[in-house]
């Protein structure tokens, strides 16, 4: 129903945003990690929402990216995984650490939100893994899809990934590795993936 809601912050909490706008204040449901990056009382800002409408709730659920969003409307198709599962793990951790974590295999990471257990999360990781890819990890995380368009090397660390995957380092550690890199145009893959076996060594 609503894309996003941008107005002035009346009041938070660990778990719910009051922002004013046109004179009506909306209770948007948040996560943790969302609450911890909010400025002030009195600060304006844009929050995307997603519209949660049952039989006996309707609720806004709101995030500072559409990244955030998009992966949070990912939980919640999965089966078992409702609103509040959702933003309770997201609460846990952030977007790009669920990413990794789908990408790895890693249900460990996934099960420390509350209430997700083991099963809740390896289920996450079968259902959503084909989802997000190491590719799509990188075309979902804005800044680095920017430094990837403006080096016009893309296809090369995704390239360089591969390699460091099939040199036995975990999705999760190839990907923290490339994305930690100051590439040029001219690098190609190989260059690419001798810096990243560089930063993991280290």
């Amino acid at each position: 129903m609503y894309a996003y809601i941008k107005g002035e912050i009346a009041d938070i909490s660990e778990d719910n945003l009051v922002l004013e706008c046109n004179n009506i204040g909306y209770n948007i449901r948040i996560p943790l990690s969302v609450a911890q990056r909010l400025p002030g009382i009195g600060a304006v800002v844009k929050i995307y929402t997603y519209t949660s409408v049952r039989e006996d709730a309707f609720n806004l659920f709101g995030f500072l990216s559409k990244d955030d969003l998009e992966i949070y409307k990912k939980l919640i198709a999965v089966n078992g995984i409702g609103p509040k599962g959702a933003l309770s793990i997201l609460s846990a951790m952030s977007a790009d650490d669920l990413r990794m974590a789908i990408v790895s295999g890693d249900a460990k990471a996934i099960a420390k939100a509350p209430g997700v257990g083991n099963k809740s999360a390896e289920r996450i990781i079968l259902e959503l893994k084909d989802k997000i890819g190491l590719r799509l990890s990188f075309e979902e995380d804005t800044d680095f899809a920017q430094t990837s368009d403006a080096s016009g090397n893309g296809a090369a660390k995704n390239e360089a990934i591969e390699a460091l995957v099939s040199l036995g380092y975990t999705p999760t550690e190839a990907l923290k590795a490339v994305k930690q890199l100051e590439l040029t145009e001219d690098m190609d893959s190989g260059a690419i993936l001798k810096q990243a076996l560089k930063v993991i060594g280290n």
